[in-house]
């Protein structure tokens, strides 16, 4: 269960780290947009992506 658990976060750090490698100027715009947000705002993206994940999670296993 380790072992799986371990490969997930470091499948996700890879994928989170393409964005910023490949393109960090608009990374950096990226993230000043999202500070302009307000906190219904980024709740809102976080539930939407929580939620996502919880249905790939269920139609994969």
């Amino acid at each position: 269960m380790w072992d799986t658990l371990l490969s997930a976060i470091a499948l996700m750090l890879i994928l989170e780290g393409i964005f910023p490698f490949s393109s960090p100027g608009a990374w950096r715009e990226a993230f000043q947009k999202l500070l302009q947000l307000n906190d219904g705002q980024i709740r809102f993206m976080g539930l939407s992506t929580m939620l996502t994940g919880l249905i790939i999670l269920y139609l994969v296993s």
